[in-house]
């Protein structure tokens, strides 16, 4: 992300041709993509006059939340999708119903302040503790579509530090089942759970793994990778608990999603830490 105070009157496009490197294709599609903020609120037409002190921000904008910054990646009239920090739910549950710690009260505020009829719809899920990409709906016929077709129209590409060292690759294929607490444990009477990763790191201690999940079973990656002996650095649910890591080394760093006839990817960087871990 990045901001730009405005020095002078002249229009959004010709500011950015000032600014920003890059052809006139590239910086259309900032636009296009409403990727341009003037003031906190996205602009798409090219010859939006600006004024002198407007702040102009490109790639993700903030947010001043209810509770602190959040990163949203990208939004229209259908999605709405963010950069989930750890430790925060995505909706209340039974066990938690703060309402000032789950993104799905904060976010609906967000979008009900712009609009009073707009509703928000929670599509996928990420735990507490898991950062990263997530993706809501704001159209009730949009998230239907998307849950009901959602292993075939996403493509989920997530980071993990492990401990020990993993093979170079491999793919996790099990049968996963929940009990009544919500914990994940196989079983020849759950659902088929696959999961492909690849190492892209690691020292005496610790892997860096890249991984792409083929199914969308609660708790997949950590009950998987904990079954083959390397669970997540920080998971405390699942077999790994050390003080020494304030958090899950568990990160969604892309989404890709067919929608509206088109492939769209959403990104959120990796933190240093999860390099640091295995320099």
């Amino acid at each position: 992300m990045k901001e730009i105070i405005v020095d002078k009157e002249e229009e959004l496009f010709t500011f950015l041709r000032n600014n920003l490197s890059g052809s006139k294709n590239n910086i259309k599609s900032f636009l296009t993509k409403k990727m341009i903020s003037v003031n906190n609120k996205i602009v798409t037409k090219y010859n939006y006059m600006l004024k002198q002190n407007d702040v102009i921000t490109i790639g993700a904008k903030t947010i001043n939340s209810f509770l602190g910054n959040i990163k949203i990646i990208y939004e229209d009239d259908d999605i709405l999708v963010v950069d989930k920090p750890s430790g925060m739910l995505t909706i209340a549950t039974e066990e938690d119903k703060d309402s000032s710690n789950n993104l799905y009260d904060v976010l609906s505020k967000y979008v009900k302040k712009k609009n009073s009829t707009c509703k928000l719809y929670v599509v996928h899920r990420l735990d507490k503790d898991t950062s990263g990409v997530l993706l809501f709906s704001k159209n009730e016929k949009i998230k239907n579509y998307l849950q009901d077709n959602w292993n075939d129209l996403a493509i989920r590409i997530y980071y993990a530090v492990v401990v020990g060292k993993t093979k170079d690759k491999d793919i996790l294929k099990s049968y996963l089942k929940e009990d009544d607490k919500l914990v994940t444990f196989s079983s020849k009477s759950g659902k088929l759970a696959i999961t492909e990763y690849k190492r892209i790191k690691t020292n005496d201690t610790y892997s860096l793994l890249e991984i792409n999940i083929k199914t969308g079973r609660r708790n997949q990656i950590r009950v998987q990778l904990k079954e083959i002996n390397h669970p997540i650095a920080g998971d405390a649910k699942y077999g790994f608990k050390d003080k020494t890591i304030k958090r899950m080394m568990l990160h969604a760093s892309k989404l890709i999603v067919k929608l509206n006839n088109k492939e769209m990817v959403f990104e959120s960087p990796l933190s240093n830490i999860f390099y640091k871990m295995v320099e």
